[in-house]
């Protein structure tokens, strides 16, 4: 079964870090283009990051020069370094991604995952 796994949340303070993981298993041979969205209580999901196969980035201007946005080919793995976090982040985060199979790219949405920041 296809899936994509995302992990890393959890609960932080103002001005700490977090790293999230997006991991793609079952039969796929790659990923191409993925994000990370993500969605806060009565709020819409918005994006924050994305990185297209060939490694282009794009941010939303209200995590940029603080998240990064990056992949591992080999472990079929996307992350996002979360550094100098506000309480305004806090939010559920997840992650998307097009994945190739055998018979074609297709899309998956990961399952989220919460981070908290305090302040």
């Amino acid at each position: 079964q296809v899936q994509l796994v995302a992990s890393g949340g959890g609960l932080v303070q103002a001005g700490g870090s977090l790293r999230l993981s997006c991991a793609a298993s079952g039969n796929i041979f790659s990923i191409n283009a993925a994000g990370w969205y993500r969605q806060a209580p009565g709020q819409q999901r918005e994006l924050v990051a994305t990185i297209t196969s060939g490694g282009i980035t794009n941010y939303a201007d209200s995590v940029k020069g603080r998240f990064t946005i990056s992949r591992d080919n080999a472990k079929n793995t996307v992350y996002l370094q979360m550094n100098s976090l506000k309480p305004e982040d806090t939010a559920v985060y997840y992650c998307n991604a097009d994945l190739e199979r055998r018979y074609g790219s297709a899309n998956y949405w990961g399952q989220g995952t919460q981070v908290t920041v305090s302040s």
